[in-house]
């Protein structure tokens, strides 16, 4: 008889083990590979709705395969044990209960299949390695209500999760995603497809709708598969955006888009005026005319907004170049920009746009409607002072050489722009101007604290030494003149416009122009045309040799008086009396000729300066004209002139004529004796 080996439990118990431990593998794939995972859906979309704190659903078909992993980084047998592959059909995520809407609304998100393998190894560090997460056809759909309740913020867990989520590589197909924004008032649509037998890109996008509620359009490219791991591999990108007219146009790499890392493209702007540009980039720019410049753009595309550098930029603005190098920071509580701006030439018209002096047609071109009225001569275009508070600035801006035409002697302008919380400084803004200086300090309140919807503003500035002969030097009657400008201002403001701000002024207004020449050519070269008028009254279109001008404006509420004003001539003092009305624009004048002679000014009745800034007149008093052999003719009141004394000491000196003349009129005024012309009197 065989001998049997009896065994004991232990035994038994003990291979009994081993053989499930073995078994248990094999049947478990055998019952993986043959299962219906339908009937799993159910408790998958419970389980992911209550993950995710919003519904989830695999309407579709649900399956897993099993498919061999890529060698890269397996090694022995891990090279040989297969991973799972999920498919999953027409998967949809809807919004939060609080953005539930219609049956349209009621989705963040819809997939026509998702697909991808996860390694199971992984699993057993608490890891979800996905090396690739295929997406067909996806549709999504960005939600936010006028309250700020949006529908792509998840809700953080309490506790941090062990689990970490690694995700390698992302692949669209034909998918689309649209963005509903009552905040920005933005509503646009992306759609995105894969592009064939391009070694570079491998998809592209269109975009259209709006931003800001501005008209938006454009397109780009980007590589195949977005690599988000790949740490030494940047990420191919293309875009050019456009919006009223401006255009937004980037090439270049993303690297580490899952971190939001870094982007490094080559960068193209342009467009009517650089405020158009709020729309795409949300950074607060001045009205400026066509411009167009390109440099290299770096930044970090943080959750927040990152920080950027647009460094070795080159353009023009209008008819003047620019260069330089500006830095964005996403930073609270207020976005900022620094840097520095430089120009070689400034063309003087382009500064138009910044105050809304420019023409007409320049307004058009910039998207800004012509409101200037009629008969007007003050710029009534308003700021938009309501975009102050959302960006910060400290930006140094200089020009070599600023031309209003061909010969305008400006060399130089230096101004540092700071703006902090809707308060702009320009301090300096400095130019030198055919031969001198003028220096100013400009402080610019748009924060609303002070007045609503308005700027409250500070003047200060100052001329000194601007020679007549280089200040206008096509005038060949003028090469032999050696006169100069001095001259101060200091003036506070409130309003929304130039015309507004000027309306409403306070302060002084001082100059002394030191010898020279006037003519009706000048005074039209100047801009002046009141004053060409004036003068073709009284002495034709003839040159009148100038010894000196001393002009003192005390300002109340936009209506500038005068406390001293004298023009003496070769052949007469001219004693100007009267009011400039900023607020709307209305002229008071009353001009008193003390003749020297007969030679030119033969009428000694004073002319009045009236009417409107674009319309002046001026006029004869008849009635004085009659009492003219009666020589009873009372001389004009001269106001104190110790305001002007400042400019003598920093002008041209006491032995000037404009101080001999101010030391005269600083001496009380006698009425003529009867049967005695006022010259006789003295």
């Amino acid at each position: 008889m065989p001998r049997f080996i009896s065994l004991s439990r232990r035994r038994k118990i003990a291979l009994a083990s081993a053989a499930a431990l073995i078994a248990l593998p094999i049947v478990a794939a055998v019952a993986l590979l043959n299962m219906d995972w339908n009937r799993a859906k159910p408790w998958l979309n419970a389980r992911a709705s209550e993950a995710l704190g919003r519904p989830f659903a695999i309407a579709g078909d649900l399956s897993l395969t099993w498919q061999q992993p890529s060698t890269a980084g397996q090694q022995g047998w891990r090279a040989y044990l297969p991973w799972p592959h999920l498919q999953a059909k027409d998967v949809r995520l809807g919004n939060p209960s609080a953005m539930a809407g219609t049956d349209a609304q009621a989705q963040l998100a819809s997939v026509s299949q998702l697909a991808f393998t996860l390694n199971p190894l992984a699993l057993l560090d608490k890891k979800i390695v996905i090396p690739q997460l295929r997406f067909d056809a996806p549709q999504v759909r960005l939600l936010r209500n006028q309250d700020g309740k949006n529908n792509w913020t998840f809700d953080k867990q309490e506790q941090p999760s062990p689990w970490q989520l690694e995700l390698q590589s992302v692949v669209f197909s034909k998918g689309s995603v649209t963005l509903d924004d009552a905040v920005t008032h933005t509503a646009m649509r992306a759609d995105v497809d894969t592009i064939a037998d391009d070694a570079r890109y491998g998809i592209a996008w269109k975009l259209s709708g709006k931003y800001r509620g501005e008209n938006i359009q454009g397109g780009g490219k980007a590589g195949g598969v977005l690599s988000l791991q790949q740490q030494g591999t940047p990420f191919p990108i293309q875009a050019d955006m456009r919006a009223n007219g401006s255009s937004v146009a980037i090439e270049g790499t993303l690297t580490r888009p899952a971190d939001l890392a870094a982007l490094d493209v080559r960068l193209k702007i342009s467009g009517p005026s650089m405020a158009r540009l709020y729309p795409l980039t949300g950074v607060l720019l001045p009205e400026t005319p066509h411009f167009s410049t390109e440099g290299h753009l770096t930044g970090t595309l943080a959750p927040r907004g990152g920080e950027w550098v647009y460094d070795q930029f080159s353009g023009k603005v209008g008819s003047s170049d620019i260069e330089g190098k500006l830095a964005f920071s996403a930073s609270t509580p207020r976005k900022r920009l620094t840097g520095e701006v430089h120009s070689r030439l400034l063309q003087f018209s382009d500064l138009g746009p910044l105050v809304g002096a420019d023409s007409s047609a320049s307004k058009k071109e910039r998207g800004v409607p012509s409101t200037q009225p009629a008969g007007r001569v003050l710029p009534v275009e308003t700021f938009k002072t309501e975009r102050w508070t959302s960006l910060d600035a400290d930006v140094r801006y200089t020009a070599d050489k600023i031309t209003r035409d061909a010969e305008l002697p400006i060399s130089k302008l230096d101004t540092h722009v700071v703006l902090t919380d809707g308060v702009l400084s320009l301090t300096p803004l400095n130019f030198n101007v055919a031969g001198g200086t003028l220096t100013s300090q400009i402080r610019l309140d748009g924060s609303g604290k002070v007045i609503a919807n308005g700027i409250a503003a500070e003047l200060k500035a100052s001329a000194r030494h601007l020679h007549i002969q280089q200040l206008f030097p096509r005038l060949p009657a003028l090469q032999a003149s050696a006169g100069e400008i001095n001259g101060d201002a200091s003036l506070s403001a409130t309003g929304n416009s130039v015309a507004s701000l000027l309306g409403s002024s306070n302060g002084e207004v001082r100059a002394l122009i030191n010898r020279g020449s006037i003519s009706k050519l000048l005074l039209e070269e100047m801009g002046l045309n009141i004053g060409s008028i004036v003068l073709t009254k009284l002495v034709g279109d003839k040159q009148v040799k100038l010894n000196c001008m001393a002009a003192d404006f005390v300002a109340t509420k936009g209506l500038m008086r005068t406390r001293q004003f004298i023009v003496d001539t070769d052949d007469a003092v001219l004693h100007i009396d009267g009011t400039v009305n900023l607020a709307n624009e209305q002229l008071d004048l009353t001009l008193q000729p003390d003749s020297k002679g007969l030679r030119i000014f033969s009428l000694r009745s004073p002319l009045y300066v009236q009417g409107t800034f674009s319309k002046p007149d001026v006029s004869v008093d008849k009635g004085v004209l009659a009492l003219r052999a009666g020589g009873a003719l009372a001389l004009a009141v001269v106001a104190p002139v110790a305001a002007l004394l400042p400019l003598v000491n920093t002008g041209p000196g006491e032995d000037s004529e404009c101080a001999a003349l101010l030391a005269q009129a600083r001496v009380k005024p006698v009425a003529p004796k009867p049967g005695k012309t006022p010259r006789q009197s003295r």
